[in-house]
């Protein structure tokens, strides 16, 4: 289990989806949901369906495309919008993420989300969940045209937001992501090795890594307690 030295951090930047969201609704929408709804549209079997869109989604992984819902409603021909409202109930925070948010924003540091995640599909969780209650900001990096794979993104956040690399934390559940801020400078990176409440925990080897945020909670409420809070 990871421990954080809380004194070293000012800045925390989280990632959206697998980190502090289960990952699961995503998985079930592009790996299911979609392909089932394709396969309908497209009179093809779901099978085919499924291949067809996995080599359509390999080919712009870690992309601004493939996090574009945009992209993939031109793509596919498909409502994207909508189809993801209709499983929306599959939205929802980890089970373990609301005590670590509200620990975290109580510290006083500043709380920043960091995702890739479509504008639109920001907003559909942000309504089913209300994350943002515990974010000073929320940054989509469709605002920035580059995702957080480039450097290019880590460059315009920082211009944007300033924050400092030795005093920030980022939290991701992506080891490329994790490569990434981690080239950039960012001092303190955390891993989530269980984004999908319905698979098993990944094993992480590269970066300090947790399956629940229920010890940096735990540091965060005594840090508090004892009056240490940035």
């Amino acid at each position: 289990m990871a421990s954080i030295n809380w004194s070293e951090i000012s800045t925390v930047l989280i990632d959206m989806d697998g980190t502090i969201l289960d990952l699961h609704y995503d998985n079930h929408f592009w790996l299911e949901h979609l392909p089932a709804r394709y396969s309908e549209k497209m009179s093809i079997s779901l099978d085919d369906a499924k291949a067809k869109l996995k080599a359509d989604y390999l080919s712009v992984v870690g992309t601004i495309k493939w996090y574009c819902l945009d992209y993939w409603a031109e793509q596919t021909q498909m409502p994207i919008k909508e189809l993801k409202r209709e499983i929306q109930h599959l939205i929802q925070l980890r089970t373990d993420a609301r005590d670590f948010l509200i620990a975290l924003k109580a510290s006083g540091r500043d709380v920043v989300l960091v995702t890739n995640a479509h504008p639109e599909s920001l907003s559909l969780k942000i309504e089913r969940t209300q994350l943002d209650q515990y974010f000073d900001v929320l940054y989509s990096t469709h605002d920035f045209g580059v995702t957080k794979e480039s450097q290019l993104l880590w460059q315009r956040l920082q211009e944007k937001h300033g924050f400092d690399c030795d005093s920030t934390l980022f939290i991701d559940d992506s080891i490329e992501i994790l490569q990434s801020a981690q080239q950039f400078g960012i001092k303190h990176l955390l891993a989530v090795a269980n984004p999908d409440s319905k698979k098993s925990a990944n094993v992480i080897t590269d970066f300090p890594a947790i399956t629940n945020f229920d010890l940096l909670t735990a540091q965060l409420s005594k840090e508090l307690i004892n009056g240490t809070s940035n």
